[in-house]
C-alpha cells in the first residue's frame, strides 16, 4: 500500500462543501469518483478540514491509501484531465506511511476578503461591507484572540467537538485599496470559526459592538453572544503545515 497526499485548489460556489453530503456536490466526492477510476479501487480521500459551501481552497491538502502501481505524474495529469474545472489539483506527492492529512497537520491558514466598493465581477469571492469600518478596532479584536482560547462562542450549535480550545498564531486585517483581508493561522479551527469571528469584527469595525465587548462574548461560551457568520463567499483556506 501506498499512502499519497493531495493539494487541491477549488472554486467552492457550486458545491456543499468540501465533504460529501447527501444534498449536493461536493469537492471531495468528485475527487473521490476520479480517483476510483483512475486507479481502478475505491478510495477513502480524507481532508485535512472541511469548507462549508461556497466556501474556496488555493491549499486543501488530502490523502489516501492506494495498492496502484500508476505513477505519481499519472495520477497527477489524470485528475486534472478529467475533474470539472473549478477543482484543480496543484500537487501529488509521496507522503509518509500512515499519512492523516487532517491529524498530521501542524497548523492551518485562512484568509477572509471583504470589498469596500460593490463590484460585479469578483462578487463570489468577497464580502462587499457598505459600512465604514474602523479597522484599527478590528485589529485590536484580532490581537486579543492569539494564543489559546476558548471559541465556543464562535462555533456552529451542531458542531461534534470534543473541546473548544484552539491555539491562533496569526491573526491580523490589512488594507490595500479597496479590499480588506483578513488573515488567520491556528493550530486547529471550529465549524464555522472564521467566518462567525469575522462577523463579530464587522460589528466592532461598524461601531455596533464596542471593542470591551469582546472579551465578554469569548467568555460567554454562547453563540448567540457572537455577530452574525460572514458570507462564505469571501473564505479561502489558504495553507495547510504538516
Amino acid at each position: 500500500m501506498r499512502d499519497i497526499k493531495l493539494v487541491i485548489e477549488y472554486d467552492g460556489t457550486n458545491y456543499v462543501g468540501w465533504q460529501t453530503q447527501a444534498n449536493g456536490r461536493s469537492v471531495q466526492e468528485e475527487i473521490t469518483k476520479v480517483l476510483d477510476q483512475v486507479l481502478q479501487e475505491p478510495i477513502n480521500l480524507i481532508g485535512a478540514g472541511r469548507t462549508d459551501a461556497g466556501v474556496h481552497a488555493r491549499g486543501q491538502a488530502a490523502g489516501f491509501r492506494t495498492k496502484s502501481p500508476l505513477g505519481l505524474g499519472t495520477i497527477h495529469s489524470a485528475l486534472n484531465g478529467i475533474l470539472p474545472d473549478d477543482i484543480y489539483v496543484k500537487s501529488v506527492e509521496d507522503a509518509p506511511p500512515g499519512f492523516h492529512a487532517r491529524f498530521n497537520a501542524k497548523d492551518r491558514m485562512y484568509r477572509y476578503y471583504i470589498a469596500l466598493k460593490p463590484s460585479a465581477i469578483g462578487r463570489m469571492y468577497h464580502w462587499f461591507v457598505k459600512y465604514d469600518l474602523n479597522l484599527a478596532a478590528m485589529n485590536v479584536i484580532a490581537q486579543q484572540i492569539l494564543g489559546d482560547c476558548d471559541f465556543e462562542s464562535f462555533c456552529k450549535y451542531e458542531a461534534e467537538v470534543h473541546h473548544h480550545r484552539c491555539t491562533v498564531l496569526h491573526s491580523e486585517w490589512t488594507q490595500r485599496g479597496d479590499m480588506l483581508t483578513y488573515e488567520i493561522r491556528a493550530n486547529r479551527f471550529l465549524h464555522g470559526m472564521v467566518r462567525a469571528l469575522v462577523g463579530t469584527m464587522v460589528d466592532v469595525g461598524r461601531g455596533y459592538t464596542h471593542v470591551d465587548e469582546f472579551a465578554g462574548i469569548v467568555a460567554a461560551k454562547d453563540r448567540r453572544k457572537a455577530g452574525m457568520a460572514a458570507p462564505p463567499q469571501g473564505l479561502f483556506l489558504e495553507e495547510i503545515t504538516y
